[in-house]
């Protein structure tokens, strides 16, 4: 690869991985006002329906987008630009049958579903979010068109226009229906109802690109004038063999990224149905999922930085491997899993910490602060399991953590028949926390055992806990007593929660930094390896924060 190859891929890559961001951040921040405005019952609609969507749709097009800008980089690479144009037709075609397939499953079987999941009121939020079906799989496919042809702007744009109409619709839809009806089961059919919104609009703005897109278009023509002189000589496959490539690359990658919503979609087939076996009237029980639910947004915050960490060790791991270099994988494993050790610990002992003011100021009130003092040690594990994911597949252990996932997930299955009709959505908690902790064990056991890894005690365990509970000791403290200074000062309840919040928050960040470089937790050499960590040196080491 080309120096201008090689800058033109990272350009591309940060541009994805940026759009990919920015989408995800949108789509859980509505979260949290989506609750004030329909609270816990609105809230609990919402969460039952979007997991099943979201699991329909990574089935119909999870993969698709990378199997589809492979095969057509291939193409093109070669020349072939009509093949990587009927490529496209032919992917198009087939998720536009798939989507169609899974719209109608969705709309006929949704009371089926709503039974299922013990609230026959869910019919009309299933049925509203069924129509993104319709679109959302075709537009994978004008995606992985792009991406093939080096192009990520049109769906870094696509991404987030989609987002910020979906947030805009179920902002705008939740609001007036509480306030027209107050009926939440209409607000939360308005809300799933985004993702239709969202889909059409990026649908139109992929249209544009595709419409205005002169080089793909250009392309296109001089390999039709070529095919009209009689020069085309590259060999057409069929249909069947284009779908059958498609597949092969894509389902591998559908499965593994299906776990993760499954875990979500055990809660809302069992938590709602264990708490009414445990003897919890069907209004109430709803209300608790709702409250459950809340910390699914804290949690997934935490899970941004293992996910970017992930996209660039699996190539850095394939690297090393195909170089026969095994120091250099063991090296970058320890690095990439001390990091994410590094992220995870703190987010997750620093949400236990707040928990009670936190969920005040974002959530209005307390209910369930106990439930989520237990789920944030959620993050930990999933960051350390998306991680060791990235590394497990760079080394082409791609089904592993496949296999590791679902077993933590049919394990979650079963800890919440066990746990919640008697614990109640504290046992559902647990569930979810033991679940992730199994399969993040698995996945390190397996690279401990592929790359002769040692975990380190005092390097890896004892330095990092040792700042973190330095942090925790700060937050603390720092909680108290702006609970204590600010009782008499600040009047509004959600007010004084959240300054208390943001003092305690701002102690420990401040304490975990020092703590960090203090301990020799990070050394110099840990920020002589990135650009970002080479500007903090100097200042560092004017404060003589820095060991060697």
């Amino acid at each position: 690869m080309s120096k201008e190859q090689g800058a033109s891929f990272v350009k591309g890559a940060a541009i994805l991985g940026a759009g990919a961001l920015l989408s995800k951040v949108l789509g859980l921040a509505y979260r949290i006002p989506y609750q004030n405005i329909t609270g816990d019952l609105g809230y609990y609609v919402y969460t039952q329906v979007y997991p099943l969507y979201s699991a329909l749709l990574i089935l119909a097009t999870a993969g698709f987008p990378i199997a589809i800008s492979k095969m057509v980089a291939e193409k093109l690479a070669i020349g072939d630009t009509l093949g990587a144009r009927r490529v496209f037709r032919v992917s198009a075609s087939l998720l536009g049958i798939t989507g169609l397939v899974f719209f109608i499953l969705l709309w006929v079987c949704a009371p089926l579903i709503a039974q299922l999941m013990h609230d026959r009121k869910l019919v009309l939020p299933i049925r509203s979010v069924s129509f993104a079906l319709l679109l959302v799989p075709v537009m994978a496919a004008m995606r992985g068109y792009f991406q093939g042809h080096h192009n990520m702007i049109p769906t870094a744009v696509s991404q987030i226009i989609e987002q910020l109409v979906r947030v805009m619709t179920i902002i705008i839809l939740a609001y007036y229906f509480m306030k027209t009806t107050g009926d939440v089961y209409l607000a939360g059919a308005g809300a799933v109802f985004g993702a239709v919104t969202g889909a059409f609009v990026s649908f139109t703005i992929m249209l544009i690109f595709l419409q205005r897109n002169k080089y793909i278009r250009q392309k296109l023509s001089n390999s039709q004038a070529v095919t009209r002189k009689g020069f085309y000589t590259y060999g057409q496959e069929s249909t069947g063999q284009i779908v059958r490539q498609i597949m092969y690359y894509a389902i591998p990658i559908c499965l593994g990224s299906l776990v993760l919503p499954l875990m979500q979609l055990a809660d809302s087939f069992t938590v709602v149905n264990m708490l009414s076996y445990g003897g919890i009237v069907s209004k109430e029980a709803y209300r608790l999922k709702g409250i459950l639910d809340r910390g699914q947004p804290l949690v997934q915050f935490g899970a941004f930085f293992a996910t970017a960490l992930s996209l660039s060790v699996v190539p850095a791991i394939a690297e090393a491997k195909i170089r026969g270099m095994n120091r250099l994988i063991a090296s970058r494993t320890e690095l990439a899993l001390r990091l994410t050790f590094l992220i995870g610990l703190p987010c997750s002992i620093g949400l236990a910490v707040v928990a009670g003011p936190v969920n005040v100021m974002l959530y209005q009130n307390g209910s369930g602060t106990d439930t989520l003092i237990v789920l944030a040690f959620t993050t930990i594990f999933s960051t350390l399991g998306i991680t060791s994911s990235g590394i497990l597949q760079g080394m082409g252990h791609v089904v592993l953590p496949v296999r590791n996932l679902l077993i933590g997930a049919v394990l979650k299955i079963l800890l919440n028949v066990l746990l919640v009709p008697s614990f109640g959505i504290m046992g559902a908690a647990l569930a979810t926390v033991c679940s992730y902790m199994v399969s993040t064990m698995m996945n390190l056991y397996a690279i401990s055992l592929y790359t002769g890894m040692k975990f380190g005690f005092k390097t890896f365990f004892f330095k990092p806990m040792v700042a973190v509970f330095m942090m925790g000791m700060a937050a603390f403290v720092a909680r108290r007593m702006a609970e204590r200074g600010l009782f008499e000062v600040i009047l509004s309840h959600r007010l004084y929660y959240s300054a208390v919040s943001l003092a305690a928050v701002t102690a420990g960040v401040v304490m975990y930094g020092i703590a960090l470089f203090a301990s020799g937790t990070v050394s110099r050499t840990d920020l002589e390896n990135t650009p970002a960590g080479k500007k903090l040196i100097p200042f560092l080491t004017r404060l003589r924060l820095l060991h060697d």
